[in-house]
């Protein structure tokens, strides 16, 4: 996780190198603990997620305090679940675990707990889309990183093939989901680089 990621002013993620978005969805409510500021160290806010094949982005309507986007590697999620509460809306749980800055001390930075929920419209193209792309993600990952190791570099993802992902992606009518058919183009030469705070490649 990273607070805060770098954003174009129409609030789209500034792509990492080979970073490719599949889908943005509108009208959700996220959750998320353990953020330093607020209060209880909890937030709650209104927005939009963007999904790609190396991170998931949640991006606020409105600021909370000093919280606008928050950014979860997908290398770093685990714990997911879809869950279909009978009196509330539709939503996806989990834990991600922080991008500790280089020279940061991992002890220093504690697991979130995240909830991503559905106010808006079905997500019958959503929840399946992530749940499928997680996977694909892990098993590469494992693939190329055999036996049990600390956090790998969440750029890797990266390389993981997603085209069976998305050839086999269902579009729900009643899930108001956007799919990329093709990269947005707006100052799409911008790419970072790392997850570290550096100068955006192309932007000099």
């Amino acid at each position: 996780m990273a607070l805060n990621p770098q954003l174009f002013p129409n609030g789209m993620p500034v792509p990492f190198t080979n970073e490719m978005f599949i889908l943005v969805r509108d009208g959700v409510e996220f959750e998320v603990d353990k953020i330093p500021g607020s209060q209880g160290g909890c937030v709650k806010a209104r927005g939009t997620i963007y999904l790609s094949n190396i991170r998931m982005i949640f991006v606020a309507s409105h600021p909370v305090g000093n919280f606008f986007a928050f950014d979860m590697p997908l290398l770093y999620v685990h714990d997911e679940k879809f869950n279909q509460p009978i009196f509330h809306c539709n939503n996806i749980s989990g834990h991600v675990e922080p991008v500790v800055p280089e020279n940061g001390h991992r002890a220093l930075y504690s697991t979130h707990s995240f909830k991503i929920l559905f106010k808006e419209g079905g997500c019958g193209t959503f929840v399946p889309l992530f749940l499928n792309l997680i996977s694909s993600v892990r098993q590469y990952n494992q693939q190329v990183n055999p036996g049990p190791q600390p956090l790998v570099d969440p750029l890797q993802a990266a390389q993981t093939p997603v085209d069976e992902v998305m050839r086999h992606a269902y579009v729900d009518p009643n899930d108001p989901t956007r799919i990329f058919l093709q990269q947005p183009t707006a100052q799409s030469q911008l790419r970072r680089r790392t997850y570290q705070s550096q100068p955006v490649e192309g932007s000099t």
